[in-house]
């Protein structure tokens, strides 16, 4: 060790710990007072390091003051905030004078106060008294000093803070990182009152988005790159969501997941999740290029690669149902795939992807059927868009036959699998299917015409015929003309949001070709 090092290296000869989560903090006290550190310590933390044989001085022996207020004011005393911000040497003779004894190590985390208010019977008077106040004033001030102060806010870096102090001490980079951890920490703390609290505001429309917005996020890896290998990337989970979803999913196997595998696997999974019996969705491109229903995932699989097997290749699958043997030796066998993502993945399955290692395999657990809701943000130039999560389902009965002849039971049945899916094709979107499956799908144009004859293009190149199919248009005709296309293809109903200033015209249409056409009154844009 050079002596730049050895001068940055702080010992540690007096420790604070005051923790709300208590994992590893009796190891972490014996590990601390073998190394001869003096430890002082508060309410429940103090008991149980005590109930473990750890010797302990409580905080309020130490300050020579008393908790008052049923513990409000403990820490919040100047032989503690001094003891922390004291700078050495610079602050000796004025702590000397005053008797506060420097503190070098805090280790504290906060009152669950997310946890406390997502409690269906949580009243608004035990959320506020579950604010913690002492716990982050001490936490700002020893990572304001992380020259010569370690704080600690994760049980995670006991590990290696012990490791720090058997070598010598924490030096200025591990201190520093340290800083910055809880300062986040501190941050999240923060946004999740003020998200609590304008959540509390009357009247409640001017909660439903703050006026001013704090996000939380941490990371979950960063990634090789972005969008294109010129952009820089990571992955962010939301700490508070525990749904089944793609950044709580667990990977079983594969490469490092890309930052296009991770948006075209949120695409398949939220759109195969809808749906209640077995379903598989095939995304590339962050469009579904196939999808179905079955009795199980194979028959699903099975029908969503017929749709568009030119577009499945390198694409990313989804299913509602577990991985099995059956369904993972027919993709195996099919096509190239970046990623497949269920709920669960059999053993036997498992074995038969790990002959292409670079298949990543995640599994989600527990996904039920419908949508989550919630927010959903995107970024634009200097600022953001927050909206509600697209989650409106075709209520029962909401469904208006426009046209002269009503679809019959399997056309309605096919209709609503349609309009499903077509919920996540990029717009103008228009979906052709029968049976349960996808036959064509066409997306992201500029016109409605023009995604009409992609699809149909698409479906005559896969030799599929869209003959009794059903079609679902994200939204309203603009003009006759893609309708007229569509039933060139001999297709026999049509599923759109109505609306348009040519509805009478586009109805028209309909009769003239004997289509049953229905409205929802309900659009679904996808940007």
């Amino acid at each position: 060790m050079n002596t730049t090092e050895s001068r940055s290296l702080q010992p540690v000869r007096r420790a604070l710990l005051s923790v709300s989560d208590k994992t590893g903090i009796v190891d972490l006290g014996r590990a601390l007072a073998a190394l001869g550190v003096e430890i002082l310590s508060t309410g429940g933390t103090a008991r149980a390091l005590a109930a473990a044989g750890v010797s302990v001085t409580e905080v309020s022996s130490y300050t020579g003051f008393p908790e008052i207020m049923d513990g409000r004011v403990k820490t919040l005393h100047p032989r503690v905030h001094g003891a922390l911000l004291g700078r050495l040497p610079q602050d000796a003779l004025v702590m000397a004078e005053h008797g506060i004894e420097p503190i070098d190590l805090l280790v504290v985390n906060l009152y669950p106060f997310e946890s406390t208010v997502a409690r269906a019977d949580c009243t608004y008077e035990e959320a506020v008294e579950d604010i913690d106040i002492g716990g982050p004033a001490m936490l700002r001030a020893a990572a304001k000093n992380h020259a010569r102060v370690a704080v600690v806010v994760d049980p995670a870096d006991y590990a290696p803070l012990l490791a720090a102090l058997r070598a010598g001490g924490t030096d200025e980079a591990l201190r520093r990182a340290l800083a910055q951890k809880t300062y986040a920490h501190t941050g999240r703390y923060d946004s999740a009152v003020a998200t609590w609290l304008a959540g509390q505001l009357t009247p409640a429309a001017s909660a439903d988005f703050p006026a001013e917005l704090a996000l939380r996020f941490e990371k979950i890896a960063d990634l090789r790159y972005g969008e294109n290998p010129h952009q820089r990337g990571a992955f962010y989970r939301d700490p508070a969501s525990g749904v089944a979803a793609v950044a709580n999913a667990r990977q079983l196997q594969g490469k490092e997941l890309s930052y296009n595998n991770i948006a075209d696997a949120d695409t398949a999974l939220e759109c195969a999740r809808q749906f209640a019996a077995p379903a598989c969705v095939i995304v590339k491109h962050a469009n579904p290029c196939g999808a179905a229903i079955g009795r199980d995932a194979h028959a699903a699989y099975s029908a969503a690669y017929r749709t568009d097997p030119t577009s499945a290749f390198g694409g990313v699958i989804a299913f509602n149902r577990p991985l099995d043997a059956a369904t993972a030796t027919a993709i195996v066998g099919n096509q190239f795939v970046e990623v497949i993502i269920a709920p669960d993945a059999t053993p036997e399955a498992l074995d038969i992807t790990a002959a292409k290692q670079n298949v990543r395999v995640l599994v989600t657990g527990p996904l039920p059927a419908g949508l989550a809701g919630g927010r959903e943000v995107r970024s634009v130039g200097g600022g953001l868009l927050v909206q509600d999560r697209d989650v409106a389902p075709l209520a029962p009965g909401s469904l208006r036959v426009v046209s002269a002849r009503a679809p019959s039971a399997a056309e309605l049945a096919d209709m609503e699998f349609a309009w499903a899916v077509a919920h996540f094709v990029k717009s103008n979107a228009l979906v052709f299917a029968k049976d349960g499956a996808t036959l064509a799908v066409g997306a992201g144009q500029m016109s409605r015409i023009d995604s009409c004859r992609i699809a149909t293009l698409k479906a005559q190149e896969a030799g599929l015929s869209l003959s009794g199919a059903v079609l679902a248009s994200d939204a309203f005709f603009p003009f006759r003309d893609g309708l007229d296309l569509a039933a060139q293809s001999g297709i026999g109903a049509v599923i759109q949001p109505g609306g348009s200033l040519r509805d009478a015209e586009v109805i028209a249409a309909a009769d003239e070709h004997g289509l049953a056409m229905v409205y929802t009154g309900l659009r679904h844009f996808r940007h």
